[in-house]
């Protein structure tokens, strides 16, 4: 009797013993670490008037998609600037930066293959008085509308640290066969940079979506914005990075553009 009385007190106390470890565990699950939304840290915009541009999104002549016009994947800063002391002028600039030599370049399309007549991309490089054509290249119609993009030819010379150049996404478009066709264009500039001491290894220790929220929070706009539309392109279907496209875009006033497709395509031979 002695003993089933010890078995007893035994079996309760471990039973105790396990509902303590039980109702602990909901605790740990309930107090889950949130992981912050991706979003773009803007650099100071360059000084004065240097890297105005338009980066596109008016309405179009009514054979785009949505009735939109072409637009480039960038950020823009609106500035206020004082060219005397009564007179302000409203300046647009259209500018982002990269650490790669030959960075690549993104642009929403709203039309279809055939009302579109012809599309170059050009790069330029106007430091000097005497503006120089660094490349230049025909770039194919897409199928279909949607976000393509252009990366800088590694036959042209790379671009320099800290230096602007300037860009220009031309378009011509036939919305009615009986006129001759309208040129549409996007320009701005983009900025090679370097990064900052401490973080020179951390991109090459870091998963792509690391490197994602890296560049992104050190104001890098080319390049988080080209890791995060490779990692779409090879997982279409991935829920966690649709949120991120649209939280990086959404942090330049670009979520309209979100669930337009990304198209692997166009780039020809540069001229």
């Amino acid at each position: 009797m002695k003993n089933y009385s010890t078995k007893i007190q035994l079996f309760a106390t471990f039973g105790i013993a396990w509902l303590g470890i039980i109702g602990y565990s909901p605790m740990i699950c309930m107090t889950p670490v949130a992981a912050a939304p991706l979003t773009f840290s803007p650099p100071p915009p360059p000084p004065d008037r240097g890297a105005t541009g338009d980066r596109g999104g008016a309405a179009s002549r009514g054979c785009g998609v949505s009735n939109q016009s072409v637009i480039a994947l960038v950020p823009v800063y609106k500035e206020t600037l004082k060219q005397a002391q009564t007179e302000a002028v409203s300046v647009t600039k259209v500018w982002g930066l990269t650490t790669e030599e030959y960075p690549t370049f993104w642009f929403f399309v709203p039309y279809q293959k055939s009302v579109i007549n012809s599309i170059e991309f050009v790069l330029k490089d106007e430091s000097s008085k005497l503006s120089q054509t660094l490349y230049r290249t025909t770039v194919i119609k897409p199928e279909e509308p949607g976000i393509i993009s252009i990366r800088l030819s590694a036959t042209t010379p790379p671009l320099q640290v800290d230096k602007m150049y300037h860009w220009f996404f031309k378009m011509k478009i036939i919305c009615n066969p009986q006129q001759p066709p309208e040129p549409e264009y996007v320009e701005g500039w983009v900025q090679r940079v370097n990064l900052n001491p401490k973080l020179v290894n951390s991109p090459k220790q870091a998963t792509p979506q690391q490197r994602v929220n890296l560049y992104a929070k050190n104001g890098i706009w080319n390049d988080a914005l080209t890791t995060l539309a490779q990692l779409r392109l090879a997982k279409p279907e991935d829920p966690t990075l649709a949120v991120e496209w649209m939280n990086l875009l959404k942090s330049v006033d670009l979520e309209n553009l979100a669930k337009q497709p990304l198209i692997k395509c166009c780039q020809a031979s540069a001229k």
